[in-house]
């Protein structure tokens, strides 16, 4: 199980609710029956728009990345979807990272929701998840946009072992604050007070995986055909930018465009979420 407890599901719920309410979004809430479990979809924006679907990363829910793009249900309708296994309303079945069930998974999503022609927004893991769709059936999919995708190439063990790894570990045995501090400061490039109870609570509540993430090969990566733009952290330690931009270009064939987010970690600013929103509604446009 990913919780820890009803407890500890419940406090987690109550954090998922109040950053919902705080959107102050008009929005539905839909649950799909897939044969991977039962998954919540937050759906705002008018359903006349082109579709796009968010994909949080790990440790995270929908309404924390519907924040991050509050204006794309402007000129898209946004269905933000609560990955499997995570601190939020979807089942809580972990998927095997390195088949492609979760790109079944999402494939299934989108046909049970009725959608075609959908764009993808994938961050972190939503990243690995969205290449996974390519690789399992692309035809449902317009074009997809992955920040600091998981998926394309691997940062250096021991920087990640030393600066994020040990002080979560830490974290989780004793509930020392300071090692929270330590992880979120290796992540984010601003974290406000409501993300770091959010993740404080998760890492305490869930049962966190902490497998090593594969990478695409180069022969999938070249059979992909649908458009690709990738927002690269020039100082992420899980994924570093520059490293990531060169084999992006090296593997995949369908790239549109690639931007390195300077002095950014693996969480972009506000201000760097924006400038990313900006260029997805202007491809739109297009």
């Amino acid at each position: 199980m990913f919780f820890k407890s009803k407890e500890g599901k419940d406090k987690i719920l109550s954090l998922y609710n109040q950053k919902l309410n705080k959107l102050n979004i008009s929005y539905l809430e839909e649950s799909v029956e897939t044969k991977f479990g039962s998954t919540n979809v937050i759906i705002t924006g008018n359903k006349e728009n082109p579709p796009i679907l968010l994909i949080h990363g790990t440790g995270g829910c929908s309404p924390l990345i519907l924040e991050s793009f509050p204006n794309l249900s402007s000129t898209y309708c946004v269905y933000a979807i609560d990955v499997l296994a995570q601190p939020n309303k979807s089942a809580e079945n972990r998927l095997d990272m390195k088949s492609l069930d979760y790109g079944e998974w999402l494939t299934e999503v989108i046909i049970l929701l009725g959608l075609k022609d959908v764009t993808l927004v994938g961050f972190s893991f939503g990243g690995l998840i969205s290449l996974k769709t390519l690789e399992f059936n692309e035809r449902l999919i317009k074009h997809v946009f992955l920040i600091a995708p998981v998926y394309i190439v691997n940062g250096n063990p021991f920087v990640g072992l030393f600066k994020m790894f040990i002080p979560l570990k830490k974290f989780i045995k004793t509930g020392n604050n300071n090692y929270l501090k330590k992880v979120i400061k290796a992540l984010f490039s601003e974290a406000d007070n409501f993300a770091i109870q959010f993740m404080g609570t998760t890492f305490q509540n869930c049962n966190m995986d902490f497998s090593p993430l594969p990478v695409i090969a180069k022969k999938s990566a070249q059979q992909i055909e649908t458009p690709i733009t990738i927002f690269a952290c020039e100082n992420d330690i899980m994924f570093p930018g520059r490293k990531l931009i060169k084999r992006a270009k090296r593997i995949f064939s369908s790239i549109e465009d690639v931007v390195l987010i300077e002095d950014t970690k693996h969480v972009p600013s506000s201000k760097n979420f924006k400038k990313i929103e900006d260029l997805i509604i202007d491809k739109n446009r297009y």
